[in-house]
């Protein structure tokens, strides 16, 4: 959850007589429903507009945001771009960002990303300690010596050095958080829900799309 809002959104709502669910019904509102980074971030010169989810396999909210957004992902348009970018706070929560990583140099994110999930918050699993990391793949069907090489590998220490430093440029201090393009970010906890949010992402993609 976004932590810097939430308080003042659910405030806010309130004072209007308003429930959190039709929050994001109309046009976003800028401070409301979404905010605008001070400084835009530099973008690729592909032509695409960049989506990207920070979340946590740690995080309960990620995991019920996981099915709608997986849904929405699926249908975007041709011109836009989606990613995922996990995001660590602590200490503790790094080994399942490091999870992310490897499991994408394996080519395996299709195969186990919504597994992780699984594990940690309906099986009560903790994959913090290499061991207990280890023994859910192995048990998964993916090779534990090819995992713990790539785990352990320079490409996966670069990309989590490259995550935080997206993280920090955006200032994510909560998750699960959509960025837009370098120049918005929202979350369930701005927008009013699930659907609101990726609501008011598809009318931020329309603003990055117009420049």
């Amino acid at each position: 959850m976004n932590r810097r809002f939430a308080v003042r959104l659910a405030a806010a709502a309130a004072a209007w007589g308003l429930p959190l669910a039709t929050r994001a019904q109309g046009a976003p509102v800028e401070g409301r429903d979404y905010a605008r980074l001070a400084q835009p971030l530099a973008m690729p010169a592909s032509g695409k507009i960049e989506v990207v989810e920070f979340f946590g396999y740690w995080c309960p909210h990620c995991n019920s945001f996981e099915p709608s957004l997986d849904a929405w992902s699926r249908k975007l348009p041709a011109d836009v771009v989606f990613r995922r970018v996990p995001v660590a706070f602590s200490a503790p929560q790094e080994p399942y960002a490091k999870i992310y990583f490897t499991l994408e140099s394996m080519g395996l994110l299709e195969q186990m990303h919504r597994k992780v999930f699984a594990a940690i918050h309906v099986q009560h699993q903790h994959l913090e300690k290499d061991s207990e990391i280890l023994a859910f793949m192995t048990a998964n069907g993916v090779d534990g010596a090819k995992f713990s090489e790539a785990y352990k590998s320079f490409t996966v220490a670069s990309k989590f050095k490259q995550a935080r430093q997206l993280a920090d440029a955006y200032r994510i201090d909560g998750v699960p958080t959509l960025g837009i393009h370098g120049r918005f970010f929202t979350s369930p906890s701005l927008a009013g829900g699930h659907e609101q949010a990726l609501r008011v992402t598809d009318q931020l993609i329309q603003r990055a799309r117009q420049g």
